[in-house]
């Protein structure tokens, strides 16, 4: 990067109200790398293969292409707002100066604690494809240990800086979209057992009743998969020329992810010797199955290897991620302890205290899943949710200021695409929501079946509070909505 345009961000951060403290050497395809292995199409697809295909049979496929759409609208309105405040940290700011402080304060917490879940639930995830390659049985216990232990290796990792953090982000990618192309090619090429026609069969399932609750059921294995673009504009301030280049890997994340994770999914179906021994859960590790009878022993586990290198790779750019909140949070002084989890190393150039913090959150969050009779289901499904709430956040946020003047001043714009745009994102977003908290199993204690809903409506209802009765957004100076301002000015 060279010192005049260097220069230009420090002074664009400037005019938004920020020092530059960040070493701002990522490139725009490792920020691309970085959002592209938090979506991680492969952790997305190996997670919840199975719950899907058990929920909804081979028609899930489709919720792919579905989220994919829904989340590439919300994908253009996040590219407006980073291009014109590219600041780390991403939702919170971009609530900040959308809206106001204390909507980025609610915006920021339901933010953070999605992330901190998802870290834990993409650990946990991991849990069976590593006890499967060491030899292992996957028992809650051992599942716990690991994902543990991975939450240490991406702290560890994490702090040795932006630029080991771009370097392992852009190796995952490699090795994940090889992978995804290598394996899914060969089991298309070679052993196929079903026909491409069994995606639109729901082997009876919900019969003699309607179908339809069913695929949308199993809806959150694409919902899951498809968020992760975001984690681009966090690290605003670690990316030369931000403006053009996040929205733009925002953009290939979407594109490069979701396709590769269309593809392994309807490779692994169609591998699939017996599906219908998956679907009435005969066979409950379809995709150990066929990767095993494939591959055989050695190079099944030469599969799960590059797999777990995904895995890896997704825990560490979400821990990034979720660091850049706290550091924003605490830079703008809307969290106690601000000083201390503001402060960034001078060597590494990374907000060492946040990253820590991160890491202890997710892993007494994976201990408290060992508790749960199904701790990946419960796990997934509460991390999907607060993710989602918390991007309609930024929508609904971006709907309010244009209504109060916003005209976007970034480089990338909609220009007269921005309100149906905008709204229709909307209308997907929340949908997206409904489906993942409506009751699943009508039968199950109530307990079960609001489960999620009760969770999140007590982190958010515990925020609130402490919200209204600290005034935690009262503390500190930053600016704060004033998107519609700058626009006028």
């Amino acid at each position: 990067m060279d010192a005049t345009n260097k220069d230009a961000d420090s002074a664009q951060l400037a005019a938004l109200g920020y020092t530059a403290k960040f070493d701002r050497s990522m490139s725009l395809w490792q920020n691309f790398a970085l959002g592209f292995t938090y979506l991680s199409p492969v952790v997305g697809v190996y997670s919840v293969f199975d719950l899907g295909l058990t929920t909804g049979g081979p028609p899930m496929w489709w919720s792919y292409f579905i989220a994919a759409a829904g989340q590439f609208l919300v994908c253009l309105i996040f590219g407006e707002v980073v291009s014109q405040f590219p600041i780390s940290g991403g939702l919170y700011p971009w609530a900040r100066r959308l809206v106001g402080k204390r909507w980025a304060w609610m915006a920021g917490w339901i933010y953070g604690w999605a992330l901190f879940t998802t870290i834990a639930a993409v650990a946990v995830g991991a849990g069976p494809f590593l006890a499967n390659l060491l030899g292992f049985t996957a028992s809650p216990l051992v599942t716990t240990a690991v994902a543990l232990g991975l939450v240490v290796l991406s702290t560890l990792i994490n702090l040795a800086g932006t630029k080991i953090l771009a370097r392992v982000a852009m190796f995952g990618f490699i090795c994940e979209i090889i992978g995804a192309i290598l394996v899914g090619g060969y089991l298309l090429l070679f052993h196929r057992h079903q026909p491409l026609s069994v995606v639109t069969d729901t082997f009876n399932i919900g019969a003699p009743g309607p179908y339809w609750p069913f695929f949308f059921a199993a809806a959150v294995t694409g919902l899951f998969t498809c968020y992760g673009f975001e984690a681009c504009g966090d690290v605003a301030e670690e990316t030369p020329n931000p403006g053009v280049s996040i929205p733009r890997a925002m953009r290939m994340t979407i594109y490069v992810g979701m396709s590769a994770a269309a593809f392994v999914c309807l490779a692994l179906i169609l591998a699939q010797p017996n599906i219908a021994a998956v679907v009435t859960g005969k066979n409950t590790t379809p995709v150990e199955t066929v990767l095993l009878s494939v591959f055989g022993p050695l190079g099944a586990k030469l599969v799960v290897a590059v797999v777990m290198v995904s895995f890896i790779s997704c825990i560490l750019s979400l821990q990034a991620a979720t660091s850049r909140l706290v550091f924003a949070y605490a830079r703008d002084r809307m969290i106690a302890a601000s000083e201390y989890l503001s402060a960034i190393s001078p060597h590494t150039h990374v907000p060492v205290r946040a990253l820590v913090l991160s890491g202890i959150v997710a892993g007494a969050i994976v201990c408290l899943g060992y508790f749960f009779a199904n701790a990946i289901a419960t796990i997934v499904n509460s991390a999907i949710i607060g993710i989602y709430a918390a991007f309609q956040m930024i929508v609904l946020g971006a709907l309010v200021a244009r209504a109060r003047g916003w005209k976007p001043a970034g480089q990338f714009r909609l220009g007269a695409w921005a309100w149906p745009v905008n709204i229709v994102a909307l209308i997907y977003g929340i949908g997206a929501l409904i489906d993942m908290l409506w009751p699943r199993t009508p039968t199950a204690p109530w307990y079960i079946d609001y489960a999620m809903g009760a969770t999140w409506l007590a982190i958010i209802g515990i925020g609130a509070l402490y919200m209204l009765l600290a005034r935690p957004y009262d503390t500190g100076n930053a600016p704060s909505g004033d998107a519609w301002r700058l626009a006028r000015a």
